[in-house]
C-alpha cells in the first residue's frame, strides 16, 4: 500500500518546465559531476511541459459530517498543488427552495474557497432539483447560473481544452428532470450544437478533458450519449470523459482512444466500505503531458504534510509507543477466595496504571479480548493522560474452572495521540494481563515426572525481583539432554559482566561467577556432553574457587575469592541474556530438575548425583519441570518464583530416570 501511494504521489506532482533550446542540450551537460564512473547509470527526466490537476467527485447525498470531507480532500489538494481542480457535479444536497439552497452553496463556496487554485463546478441533479412550492421552469438552473457559472463552458489551459457539459436538462418535451429516465438523459440541440463547434475550435489542443455529472455511458442512460461519443471521438484529440453520480470508482474502459472514468466521492453517501473496490471517498489526480495523460486516484485524508511531522512529535511518538504497557498496580480477589485458583478459577479487581511520557495529551481505549471463559466487565475504558502523567482503570475479572488450559487474560490498548491539529494512532498493542500465579501453587499440587522441552527458541524466566540469593556460596545445577551444542549456549544463566551462569557452548561444560572484577570461570578443556544423554550438570562456589561437575565427576576448578557482582537481569533456564535482559544464546533440547542453592553442596572430586532435587532450608529454588500452570513453570521452594514460560517452551510427561 505504502509503495503504491508513493508511485500516485509522484505521478501527481504537478511539473512545470520550461521549454527552449537549451533544455534539449546534450546529457553531459545537464549532469554534472568531476566523476568518471558510473555516469552512464543515470536517466535524466523528460523535459517536456506537463502540468496536474485534480477531479472532485460529488460531495452531497451523504451526511452533513460529508462537508468535512471536502475540507480535508482540499487540504490534501494544496499540499499537491495542480494547475486546477475540477468537479463532477453535486456540490449541495440541494432538492430544497432558494432560501435553503443558497445557504447551501454558501457553506460549499466556503470550502472551496480555501483552494489556493482556481477551481471549476459541474452541475449535478442535487444542484438544480427543486423541492417544493412555486417550482420555477428549469428549477435550481437560475440558481445555479447565478451563484456558480454556466450550465456549460470550456476553458482553456496550456495547450488543452477542459469542457463541462450538463447532463440534466431533462425531457426536451416535458421539462420533467429525472435522472432514471433516460428520456431525462439528452442533450439538447442548442448543447450539442456549441460542444461541435467548442470541439472544432479546440482542434489545434493537444488534449481535451470532458466533464459531466451521470456517466451517460452506462447503459441505464439509454444511447443518448453515442452521437455524444461519436462527435468526441471525431476530434480526434479528447483524451479522456470524467463523471460522478453513482459514488464510486469505476473505468469505462478506452473508446476510440478515449478514457472514461466515474469518479467516487468527496463526502458523499457511500453503499458499502470498500475502498479497494472503489466506494471511498477520494479525487482523480490527472497528470497531463505532450504524448499522454496518467489517471491515479488517492482516497481523501492521505496525503500528509511533511512539515507537521516535527522532530520533536517524532520523538513524542516513538517515546509513547515504546513506553505504552499496562502495568498492575493491584490484584485482589472479588469473593472470599485468592484471585486466582489451582482449578484455573479467578475472581478478581485488577487495576491498570498507564502514564503518558510525551509532551501532547493521549487518549486510550482499553479493550479486554473478551473468550471463554474470561469475562470482563466493563467490556472496555477509556482515559485520557495529560502530558507526563498517570492514570488508572479497573476492571473487574472472571474465570469459572475449565478443562481448557490456563491461559492468562489479554486486552487491546489502543492510543490516539492528540496532535495541535489532528489525532494520530498509534499500533495497537496486545498485551497480557499480569495475574499472580495461584498462592498454592508448587504446595498442594500433585507431583509429576516432567521434563522441559525447548527448540533453540524457547527458555523459561525468572524476575530477579522474584528471589534473593545472598553474597557467598552458592550451587547452580540441573539434569540436561542436548539435542545440538553447536554454537555458544546458555544452560541457566544471569550473567552479563556480573553474576553467575552455567554454559554447554559446543558440548563444553562452563560455570562463571564474576567475583570482585573478573570472572571466575570452571570450563572443561574439551567437549564433555553428548547429545542425546542425559547428564547431571553442577556449579559450585565455595567461597575460595569455583568447580564445575559433570555427572558427579570433578571436570574443572579456578580459584576465586570476593563480592559476587550481581545484576538486575532475570536468571534464563535454557538460554543466556543480553545487556538489555533478553533471552540469547538460547538451548536446543530438555532440562530438568533445577536447582540454585546458597550453599556450596559438593566437594571433593566426585559425588552421586541426586535423581531428584529436593528442596531444604537452602534452596533458593527448585524448579522440577514436571508441568505448567498457565504461563508458569512451577518453583517447589520457600520462595515460589515461579518462572514465565517464553518462546515453545513447555513441560511434557517423561520418566528421565527410565
Amino acid at each position: 500500500m505504502a509503495n503504491r501511494m508513493l508511485s500516485m504521489l509522484l505521478l501527481l506532482a504537478p511539473l512545470c518546465l520550461l521549454t527552449d533550446a537549451r533544455a534539449q542540450a546534450s546529457k553531459g551537460t545537464r549532469l554534472l559531476t568531476n566523476r568518471d564512473n558510473g555516469k552512464q547509470l543515470l536517466k535524466l527526466p523528460k523535459e517536456d511541459d506537463a502540468f496536474g490537476f485534480i477531479v472532485f467527485g460529488d460531495r452531497t447525498g451523504g451526511p452533513a459530517a460529508g462537508i468535512k470531507v471536502l475540507d480535508q480532500a482540499v487540504m490534501d489538494t494544496n499540499l499537491l498543488d495542480p494547475d486546477l481542480v475540477m468537479t463532477v457535479g453535486d456540490l449541495i444536497n440541494g432538492y430544497n427552495a432558494t432560501d435553503k439552497w443558497m445557504e447551501q452553496a454558501e457553506e460549499f463556496h466556503h470550502s472551496m474557497s480555501k483552494l489556493r487554485m482556481p477551481w471549476f463546478p459541474v452541475a449535478g441533479n442535487h444542484d438544480i432539483y427543486w423541492r417544493g412550492k412555486g417550482k420555477p421552469n428549469g428549477e435550481h438552473e437560475a440558481n445555479y447560473e447565478t451563484v456558480f457559472g454556466p450550465l456549460w463552458y470550456a476553458v482553456q489551459h496550456k495547450q488543452c481544452w477542459f469542457v463541462v457539459l450538463y447532463s440534466d436538462e431533462g425531457n426536451p418535451e416535458t421539462g420533467e428532470k429525472n435522472f432514471n429516465n433516460p428520456d431525462c438523459q439528452r442533450i439538447s440541440p442548442e448543447q450539442f450544437e456549441w460542444l461541435s463547434e467548442t470541439l472544432h475550435k479546440a482542434k489545434p489542443a493537444r488534449h481535451v478533458f470532458v466533464f459531466l455529472h451521470h456517466p451517460r455511458w452506462l447503459k441505464k442512460y439509454g444511447d443518448d450519449w453515442q452521437k455524444v461519443h461519436k462527435l468526441l471521438a471525431g476530434n480526434g484529440n479528447v483524451r479522456a470523459v470524467f463523471a460522478g453520480h453513482i459514488h464510486n470508482m469505476r473505468f469505462g474502459g478506452v473508446r476510440d482512444g478515449i478514457e472514461y472514468y466515474t469518479v467516487a466521492s468527496v463526502g458523499a453517501s457511500l453503499s458499502m466500505d470498500a475502498p479497494q473496490g472503489g466506494f471511498l471517498h477520494e479525487y482523480h489526480v490527472v497528470t497531463v503531458r505532450k504524448d499522454g495523460i496518467k489517471v491515479s486516484a488517492i482516497p481523501v485524508g492521505t496525503v500528509i504534510d511533511p512539515q507537521k511531522i516535527t522532530d520533536a512529535m517524532s520523538d513524542d511518538l516513538l517515546n509513547i509507543n515504546r513506553a505504552l504497557r499496562p502495568r498492575v498496580t493491584s490484584v485482589a480477589g472479588a469473593g472470599s477466595g485468592p484471585p486466582v485458583a489451582l482449578d484455573g478459577t479467578v475472581d478478581a479487581v485488577v487495576s491498570l496504571s498507564f502514564r503518558n511520557v510525551g509532551t501532547r495529551a493521549i487518549e486510550l481505549e482499553i479493550v479486554p479480548l473478551d473468550s471463554h471463559p474470561w469475562q470482563f466487565g466493563p467490556d472496555h475504558q477509556h482515559l485520557i493522560l495529560a502530558p507526563a502523567k498517570d492514570g488508572e482503570i479497573t476492571f473487574s475479572i472472571r474465570r469459572a474452572a475449565s478443562v481448557e488450559p490456563f491461559a492468562l487474560p489479554t486486552v487491546e490498548v489502543r492510543c490516539d495521540y492528540l496532535a495541535r491539529d489532528r489525532r494520530i494512532k498509534l499500533p495497537i498493542r496486545t498485551t497480557t494481563i499480569d495475574l499472580p500465579p495461584p498462592a498454592e501453587l508448587g504446595t498442594k499440587d500433585q507431583l509429576h515426572n516432567g521434563v522441559l522441552m525447548l527448540d533453540g527458541t524457547g527458555c523459561l524466566l525468572i524476575a530477579d525481583k522474584s528471589f534473593s540469593l545472598p553474597d557467598g556460596p552458592i550451587t547452580l545445577e540441573c539434569w540436561l539432554r542436548g539435542d545440538d551444542f553447536m554454537g555458544r549456549r546458555g544452560l541457566v544463566t544471569k550473567t552479563e559482566n556480573s553474576d553467575y551462569g552455567l554454559f554447554c557452548s559446543n558440548g563444553t561444560i562452563d560455570f562463571s561467577v564474576l567475583l570482585g572484577n573478573k570472572y571466575a570461570s570452571a570450563s572443561s578443556s574439551g567437549p564433555v556432553l553428548k547429545v542425546g544423554r542425559w547428564h547431571h550438570v553442577a556449579g559450585v562456589y565455595d567461597g575460595k574457587e569455583v568447580r564445575v561437575y559433570v555427572d558427579g565427576k570433578l571436570i574443572a576448578s579456578a580459584p576465586g575469592k570476593g563480592r559476587r557482582r550481581t545484576n538486575k537481569h532475570p536468571l534464563f533456564v535454557g538460554a543466556d541474556t543480553t545487556n538489555q535482559g533478553r533471552a540469547t544464546a538460547h538451548f536446543h533440547g530438555s532440562i530438568d530438575d533445577v536447582r540454585l542453592s546458597k550453599v556450596a553442596r559438593y566437594v571433593g572430586e566426585s559425588f552421586a548425583p541426586p535423581e531428584r532435587h529436593q528442596p531444604d532450608a537452602d534452596t533458593v529454588l527448585l524448579i522440577p519441570c514436571d508441568r505448567d500452570f498457565g504461563p508458569w513453570s512451577i518453583d517447589r521452594s520457600q520462595t515460589r518464583a515461579h518462572p514465565r514460560r517464553q518462546g515453545n517452551a513447555y513441560c511434557t510427561l517423561e520418566n528421565r530416570s527410565k
